[in-house]
């Protein structure tokens, strides 16, 4: 079946959805929503901490928010992107608030601040300690309301549409490379629809499951980012994934791990080891609030030291109905594990949490292909450089969700539907023994990625994954090409594509930076500070 909608855009999470209810009034056309599996299933859900913004003026400014950003970032932040973020924050909040979304507030009324890790001021807006799951729920009810957004679950994007479609050579030097669209997998008949589009947006999320531990949900595999890159799209930065210094250390929970946010550091929270020793003072003057890379590595090295598996997180020397209060998921969570986080220390260790990098564009969003735009963690838009700033994301999204929106509504009427794309040729089959090779392949990626590409690397492991998923790509190219295409051959591909982009740019940069470290090319070892 072939489809046409004027603005296609592919995920549904706080980027896609923010996106998504700007260009849906404008009078421009028609709007498909499409997400792989349920709406509500998105990396913004999970998000526990908040969204940045300058809100207190008597005691911050955007300045210091500035500045604060590029220094996490260790200055490799394109600032005016960084700029861009921060001074437009407040007026996209106002957008979150006039689409329903709750935010806490004092008695006074004004919004009730968090403070995180790097920030110098107390602006974070919360929903207790689910902000991610409100703003989704907000999004959510304001785009099933508007009745000129079609909303697509459970339908997967395969690939995007290029001249490369058409039977034209396209090469990463080819200038001009448009997108027409995506063909994409439809639940119900399981055969590839053709969606041709005006404009089309990448808002997929995050890459986190080619880990294995992770705090991302199953879904974010990287499609978009892999998606682009085989269209011969610029993909930036990949080597800067974030680990998040403190998830929940629970064996039987890998994928996704439960996320103890960094406001229960803001909060007072002290992290210790086992023997309740603190030990962030050997590290950096700012202890547990420090930036997140410097507190996943002195995590990871603790537990290297003393050979453990997890350290712990202390919250209980504050007052016991407040945490309650502050964190009531977090509390309910440890306690289903037998674990009263107002009476005993929380067991945590560094997880696979946020991609730095992504699709490269620029202050529009914008992506190196004409007609295709990459908005959230799918996107690099050069805020984040080499270490993205606690709750620093979300706002990024809706920020450049408007941009991306109010270009592409300027724009749109230059397009045309081409109608000349071809359908999908969807012959081949599966057979039970491929899923199960498809199954173990995908734990392979993890494990890959976990030990030879996690947060201490070296030339040596970084060359051996590269290899081993060299082989990974061989064989499972050569399986994509006689079978019939699913969802679970389609995220393994796209799985290999983006360990082997985070590989080979963690390669290529000869520094520790950021996120990146590598025994190879220490920079200040542990102790920047």
């Amino acid at each position: 079946m072939i489809y046409k909608f004027d603005f296609l855009i592919i995920g549904s999470g706080v980027a896609g959805m923010s996106y998504a209810l700007k260009v849906a009034n404008s009078g421009k056309g028609k709007v498909a929503l499409v997400c792989k599996t349920t709406l509500d299933e998105t990396n913004t859900a999970k998000a526990q901490g908040g969204i940045a913004s300058v809100t207190n003026l008597k005691v911050d400014n955007f300045d210091k928010h500035i500045e604060d950003t590029m220094i996490a970032g260790d200055f490799i932040s394109d600032r005016k992107a960084v700029e861009q973020v921060v001074r437009n924050a407040p007026e996209a909040i106002n957008d979150l608030l006039q689409w329903g979304v709750n935010f806490d507030k004092q008695e006074d009324g004004s919004f009730d601040l968090h403070r995180e890790g790097g920030h110098s001021e107390f602006r974070i807006l919360h929903h207790a300690d689910d902000t991610g799951y409100e703003i989704q729920r907000g999004l959510m009810a304001a785009v099933k309301a508007n009745k000129n957004i079609t909303i697509l679950e459970n339908h997967y994007a395969v690939e995007i549409i290029t001249q490369h479609h058409l039977g034209i050579e396209v090469t990463r030097k080819t200038p001009g490379i448009e997108c027409y669209g995506a063909y994409i997998l439809n639940p119900d008949t399981q055969k590839i629809d053709t969606f041709l589009s005006r404009v089309t947006l990448m808002a997929t999320g995050g890459s986190g499951a080619v880990y294995a531990t992770t705090s991302n949900p199953n879904v974010a595999t990287g499609d978009g980012i892999a998606m682009v890159y085989r269209a011969k799209g610029t993909v930036k930065d990949m080597e800067f994934v974030q680990f998040h210094p403190t998830v929940l250390y629970n064996p039987a929970e890998t994928h996704p791990a439960f996320l103890i946010t960094e406001a229960l550091r803001g909060y007072g929270g002290i992290l210790r080891l086992p023997n309740g020793e603190e030990f962030m003072q050997k590290y950096d003057k700012r202890l547990s609030l420090a930036p997140r890379d410097i507190v996943a590595r002195a995590i990871d090295r603790e537990m290297k030291i003393h050979g453990i598996n997890h350290v712990c997180l202390d919250v209980t020397h504050k007052d016991a109905e407040e945490t309650k209060k502050h964190f009531p998921h977090i509390y309910a969570k440890c306690l289903s594990i037998g674990i009263d986080i107002t009476k005993q220390f929380i067991p945590v260790c560094p997880s696979a949490h946020y991609m730095c990098g992504g699709i490269k564009v620029d202050l529009n969003g914008e992506s190196s292909i004409k007609r295709l735009y990459a908005v959230g963690e799918c996107s690099c838009t050069g805020l984040h450089g080499g270490n993205r700033l606690a709750s620093n994301s979300l706002i990024e999204a809706v920020v450049y969700a408007k941009s991306a929106a109010d270009h592409a509504i300027k724009t749109i009427d230059y397009y045309t539907y081409n109608t000349q794309v071809p359908e999908w040729n969807d012959e081949g089959t599966m057979s039970n023994e491929e899923k199960v090779l498809i199954a173990q392949d995908e734990r392979e990626v993890g494990q890959i990625m976990s030990n030879y590409v996690g947060i201490v690397r070296s030339d040596l492991r970084l060359h051996r994954a590269w290899k081993r998923l060299d082989l990974l790509y061989e064989e499972t190219e050569e399986l994509f090409k006689r079978v019939k295409p699913t969802r679970d051959i389609c995220e393994l591909r796209n799985m290999i594509n983006v360990g082997y982009l985070i590989t080979r740019q963690a390669i290529e940069r000869k520094e520790s930076r950021g996120l990146h470290y590598t025994i190879d090319y220490p920079k200040h070892a542990y102790d920047r500070k």
